[in-house]
């Protein structure tokens, strides 16, 4: 089933009025991949209507980063959708969503300053200014994201809460291709030695967490010990951070912590930006 594609406001609200039940939106950039693929299924368990939404937002990409050569499949990304039996495929142009310069944004707040907020400055803001656009367009009664962007998860949960939208945010499990890369739209700038080398984010999680016993530390010291080895590499990864945090506020945790938190890990290959996480618990902290 071909989904309904609607691109302009207008579109939009007219099949918006003739969905009964419940609908729920996976927004996304396109360059649809098996990840995304994914959240539409489990949107579909959620809601009677799936909704997507493809728009490469230039409100969430710094200066010098890849809005131009963001991948755009379009055709693709719709044959996508209507293989998963998406119902609706919201894809407006920059003009439609933006149809003069925004003055009022979102402001991500100390959440958003840290850790990847910290690697690109302003992109969090921008992210949240466009999903608050989208559900106030689209009117989801779900919304499914993917928690590879953890901190970007966190922000959306912490957006709807804070401004009491009619929103319930859901998260994904990540998907990883056979060699445990993080399955991105960025991915295909890899070449094959760029892929082995960031396959190195991945590895540095799955060793972090197996010294999960020792402590934050030992976490921290152990997944760092695989990224130095791959800095040597060529194609070298160049490590933007590496950092546990508590999965509510992306503040770092200290040696002390038991409960959940977030090792997340973030590096270029090249010219490309890698981010990947791993969510942990921790135990009752160890006794000296």
């Amino acid at each position: 089933m071909t989904p309904v594609i609607a691109k302009t406001r207008a579109e939009l609200a007219a099949v918006r009025s003739t969905v009964g039940g419940t609908l729920a939106l996976v927004p996304t950039m396109g360059a649809l991949h098996e990840g995304h693929r994914s959240l539409i299924r489990k949107a579909r368990e959620l809601a009677d209507t799936v909704a997507v939404s493809i728009f490469v937002n230039p409100l969430q990409f710094g200066e010098g980063e890849d809005f131009d050569r963001y991948p755009r499949t379009f055709a693709g990304d719709i044959e996508a959708c209507a293989a998963e039996g998406v119902d609706l495929v919201f894809a407006p142009t920059s003009e439609v969503m933006y149809p003069s310069e925004p003055q009022v944004t979102v402001a991500a707040g100390p959440m958003g300053s840290v850790i990847e907020g910290a690697a690109r400055p302003g992109h969090f803001d921008g992210m949240l200014t466009v999903v608050l656009k989208l559900f106030n367009l689209v009117r989801p009664d779900v919304a499914v994201f993917g928690e590879k962007d953890a901190q970007q998860l966190a922000l959306v949960t912490r957006m709807v809460a804070d401004l009491d939208l009619p929103v319930r945010v859901v998260g994904g499990p990540t998907v990883r291709e056979l060699d445990g890369l993080a399955l991105s739209s960025r991915n295909r700038y890899l070449s094959a030695a760029d892929r082995r080398t960031a396959a190195a984010l991945s590895e540095a999680l799955q060793a972090g967490a197996g010294a999960l016993a020792d402590g934050p530390g030992a976490v921290l010291r152990t997944a760092r010990a695989v990224l130095d080895k791959a800095a040597g590499a060529e194609p070298p990864l160049e490590l933007d951070y590496l950092v546990l945090v508590d999965p509510a506020t992306f503040t770092e945790v200290g040696e002390d912590h038991a409960g959940p938190a977030v090792l997340a890990v973030a590096g270029r290959v090249g010219a490309t930006h890698l981010i990947d996480n791993l969510p942990l618990k921790f135990g009752s902290p160890k006794e000296s």
